[in-house]
Order: C-alpha cells, then sequence, then structure tokens
C-alpha cells in the first residue's frame, strides 16, 4: 500500500512539474486599448492564430484574418466578432504557398487599409501532406511568403510607426541547418519533413534577426515568438487516423491550449518597453538565448538575400504581380501610432486613428489574463 501511494504520489508531482512548465503558460500583460489601430494574423482560422486574434479584436483592434480558406476564415471571423463584441474583424484571402496569393493579398489590403500596426506570421504547416511541389513547400510557407509578405506591407508599417512584426517561430529551431544550396529543393518522406521544418522555424529567427537589422531607426521592430507545446492543429494534422483517438487525451494532460499558446505572441506585439529587444527570441514572455546557428549573422543576412531571390524580389524593386518565380537553389506596441492620411475602400466601418487613445500613455496600466504551434 505505501508503494503504492509513493508511486501515486511521484506520478501527481512529475504532472504538475509537467503542468506548470510546459501546460501552462504565464498570462501576458501589457495589452492595452487598441481602437484605431489595425493588426493583421495570418493563419487565424483556428488554433494559436484565432485566439491571438481574438484577444486584439477585445482590446478594440481592427484585425484581419490572412487565411487560406475562405469558408473558414469567415466562419472564424464571424465567432470573432461574436465573441469580442468587436466588428471590426474581417477575413481576407491569403494562400502562403502561392507567392501570386501573397501579393493579391498586399495589393487589396494597401488599397482598402489606411493602417497596419502589427503583423503577426502565425500561420505555418509542419508536413507537405501529398502535395508534391517543385519547390520546398515547407519553406514557403513557414518563411518565404511571410518575408515577401512583410516586404511588400514594410511601406505602411513604417508609416504607422511605431509598429510590430511578430513572427511564431519553435524550439524546433535548435535543430535546424539551413543548407544554402539545396535550400528550396523539394521535400519527400517524413525524415526530410521533420529537418525541413527545423529549418524553417530557424530561418523564422534568422529572419527576425536579420529584419530588426534592416529595420533600425525606422520606428518598425520585429521579434521571433515560441508558443510553447500547444494542442493545435499543427500536432495532429498529419498523424495517422487510428492514431489521434490515442494522442488527443496525452495531448490535452501535457500540451498547452490555444489560449496559451497565444501569449508569447501577444507579448511580443504589445508588451512596453521591448523595442531595445527587436531581432530576439521570446519565450513563455520573456526574451530567451537561441542556438549558435540562430545568431549567426551573415548566415542570417545570407537567407535575407537568397530569401529576396526565391520571392522574385531583385534589388531595389518590388516583386512582379502576376506569377511565382521559378524555384532555385541560391548558393550564396507598446506604442502603435501616427495615423496615415489614406481612407479605407471597404464597405466595413474603420475608427478614425485620430480619436484613438496614446497606447504609450496607457499600455502599463491594463493587464490581461488568458489562459498550438509546436
Amino acid at each position: 500500500m505505501e508503494a503504492l501511494l509513493l508511486g501515486a504520489g511521484l506520478l501527481l508531482g512529475a504532472y504538475v512539474l509537467v503542468y506548470y512548465n510546459l501546460v501552462k503558460a504565464p498570462p501576458c500583460g501589457g495589452i492595452a486599448s487598441l481602437r484605431g489601430r489595425t493588426a493583421v494574423v495570418t493563419g487565424a482560422n483556428s488554433g494559436i492564430g484565432k485566439m491571438t486574434a481574438l484577444e486584439l479584436a477585445r482590446r478594440g483592434a481592427r484585425v484581419v484574418l490572412a487565411c487560406r480558406s475562405r469558408e473558414r476564415g469567415e466562419a472564424a471571423a464571424f465567432d470573432l466578432r461574436q465573441e469580442s463584441g468587436n466588428n471590426e474583424v474581417i477575413f481576407m484571402a491569403l494562400d502562403l504557398a502561392s507567392l501570386a496569393s501573397v501579393r493579391a493579398f498586399a495589393t487589396a489590403f494597401l488599397s482598402s487599409e489606411p493602417r497596419l500596426d502589427i503583423l503577426i506570421h502565425n500561420a505555418g504547416i509542419s508536413s507537405c501532406g501529398r502535395t508534391h511541389k517543385p519547390f520546398n513547400l515547407m519553406l514557403r510557407v513557414n518563411h518565404i511568403g511571410p518575408f515577401l509578405l512583410t516586404h511588400l506591407l514594410l511601406p505602411r508599417l513604417k508609416t504607422c510607426a511605431p509598429s510590430r512584426v511578430v513572427v511564431v517561430s519553435s524550439a524546433a529551431h535548435r535543430r535546424g541547418r539551413l543548407d544554402f544550396t539545396r535550400l528550396d529543393r523539394p521535400v519527400v518522406g517524413w525524415r526530410q519533413e521533420l529537418r525541413a521544418y527545423a529549418d524553417s522555424k530557424l530561418a523564422n529567427v534568422l529572419f527576425a534577426r536579420e529584419l530588426a537589422t534592416q529595420l533600425e531607426g525606422t520606428g518598425v521592430t520585429c521579434y521571433a515568438a515560441h508558443p510553447g507545446p500547444v494542442n493545435s492543429e499543427l500536432f495532429l494534422r498529419h498523424v495517422p487516423g487510428w492514431l489521434r483517438p490515442l494522442l488527443r487525451p496525452l495531448a490535452w494532460l501535457v500540451l498547452r491550449a490555444p489560449r496559451g499558446g497565444a501569449q508569447t505572441p501577444l507579448y511580443c506585439a504589445l508588451q512596453e518597453g521591448i523595442e531595445p529587444l527587436s531581432g530576439r527570441y521570446f519565450a513563455n514572455c520573456h526574451v530567451e538565448e537561441v542556438s549558435p546557428a540562430a545568431r549567426d549573422d551573415r548566415a542570417a543576412h545570407r537567407l535575407w538575400e537568397a530569401s529576396k531571390r526565391l520571392a522574385g524580389l531583385g534589388p531595389g524593386e518590388e516583386a512582379e504581380p502576376d506569377e511565382d518565380p521559378q524555384p532555385e537553389d541560391p548558393g550564396a506596441p507598446s506604442s502603435l501610432s501616427r495615423p496615415h492620411s489614406k481612407e479605407p475602400t471597404v464597405s466595413e466601418p474603420h475608427p478614425s486613428p485620430q480619436s484613438s487613445p496614446d497606447l504609450s500613455k496607457v499600455t502599463h496600466r491594463i493587464h490581461v489574463k488568458t489562459e498550438p504551434e509546436p
């Protein structure tokens, strides 16, 4: 009997350690009224992205859900409007696997939205599924698409500065090793997929690092955010059907809920005073050191140049709007202010930026307690 009680006590103690270190995410404060501000969240129809968008909407932001599926995106926008009481939540189509779709989204957004204060790159894939593309689909969706979208929206971000870019990465970046001679090669087989996922997450961290360098002095800051181990669609999307009933209970016990996974991206988007940490990697709502490969400035710059080529961007020029380039193997807020003068051209009502409060004066007074990309 004593052995049984001892065993039960050890199991309970182990679970408490797992729960408070992995499952229960620290609540991140710093979120203020965002009325008159606009945020874009990619992949916001479910999981971490949806919870991130919900918190932004609750603060009064105009939130654009940038999603691939129109049906799911519009359903999510409806849900978030109902739950937040904020009618300024809209859907816009974006397929990060298609550079033409990225350009079309940017064109539509810039022609209809006068502001962009927060850009959160949440969308991502952990498997290429059954699709066979002549390029690295994992890198395209997780890095190249967000890279191009950021490039195209930078003029609006700079106009609305101080503004922020958040790239949702993962601790998997520590296993990444970028091979610039094979950067865009197609991924075949689950072993290559595991490697490609880690590589794409490393690319996210290096992208945030180099973007911070490129944007120094502009008022636009950027951060890489690890949401922690999260029980989201990304976790089970590519698991065989027969295995899902076995993994779901385990995932519920030891993985964070999507609301918990949203805390660090929200912290990076809204916490006051972290501007000097632009380009850094955050986990559990505080800055963390990264692997040596993820703090290699030369690799970050080399990835930047390779990404420009893969995204179809020439030196000092915009990408062509009509078609994707051929794949190639490269060798080588706290304070969200300053309204944009352009009027919106879409039918949804848009709040007047001039009537919005100065967030730099109120952010510190409001704290949020809320409850997975792996």
